[in-house]
């Protein structure tokens, strides 16, 4: 999994270990992942930092997951940022370069190193790319990270076409609202720069977050466990789909 340093990626981190998974985590760098416990997962994880626009050092962390484990059955691309917030027209040109390299590229490199990695042995494999909301929803001041999401739901569906008879089975999830530091870096931008911010910090009063470990459970469910995973249909390459509340059927 990238992005497992924090937020989303550490909390996921923390249910797949506790269900007794074998864990391949990289970051930007290793100093910033000991948030997910690292320190218990002891010989059944892999740790690396990890730049995700760096093609070759995705591919070297999937290699060295490979010689842990064997193989990868889950790969789950979480590294997303969310600045720059505003206008479009405001915006930095390298602040939006490296938003896209992260958010687009990053899912690109790790989507291409798991697909070449399912091809390459048998039975099937899960890429999960961590959508949201925003890639079919406009909202000002998101006009890059709308844009970059729209684009991850896109790529995960032709990575699923291309690759669905290697046995790739390609999932789009948004996870819904979940508490992470992302959601405080919202809730604390002007009305100017992003004027629906008073529906985020409404959530706060609401109570209205899923939980990082309810979204891994979905994963699990929808994703992975052969018993109750969704698969695409016949005619598509992916399945997408956002995390239900916790209290919502199905």
């Amino acid at each position: 999994m990238t992005g497992a340093s924090r937020g989303i990626g550490a909390g996921l981190a923390e249910h797949f270990a506790d269900r007794g998974m074998r864990l391949g985590l990289c970051a930007r760098t290793v100093p910033s992942v000991p948030p997910v416990r690292l320190g218990s997962f002891g010989a059944d994880a892999v740790v690396s930092a990890v730049d995700v626009r760096d093609a070759d050092a995705v591919d070297a962390f999937g290699d060295e997951v490979v010689r842990r484990f064997g193989r990868i059955d889950l790969w789950v691309n979480n590294a997303g940022v969310l600045d720059p917030i505003g206008p479009l027209a405001d915006a930095d040109p390298a602040a939006l370069a490296r938003h896209l390299d992260t958010n687009v590229l990053g899912v690109v490199h790790g989507s291409a190193t798991f697909a070449r990695h399912v091809r390459s042995r048998a039975g099937t494999g899960s890429l999960v790319n961590l959508s949201s909301g925003a890639a079919t929803s406009p909202r000002r001041g998101w006009a890059v990270y709308c844009a970059s999401k729209a684009a991850v739901e896109m790529l995960t569906e032709v990575v699923g076409l291309e690759e669905r008879d290697s046995g790739l089975l390609a999932y789009a999830v948004a996870p819904g609202v979940v508490d992470t530091d992302m959601q405080a870096l919202i809730r604390a931008t002007p009305a100017e720069s992003f004027p629906d911010v008073e529906r985020f910090r409404q959530l706060v009063d609401d109570e209205g977050f899923a939980t990082s470990e309810w979204v891994a459970r979905c994963i699990l469910e929808r994703c992975l466990d052969p018993g109750s995973r969704w698969e695409p249909e016949s005619d598509r390459g992916s399945v997408r789909f956002r995390v239900p509340g916790p209290a919502s059927p199905g």
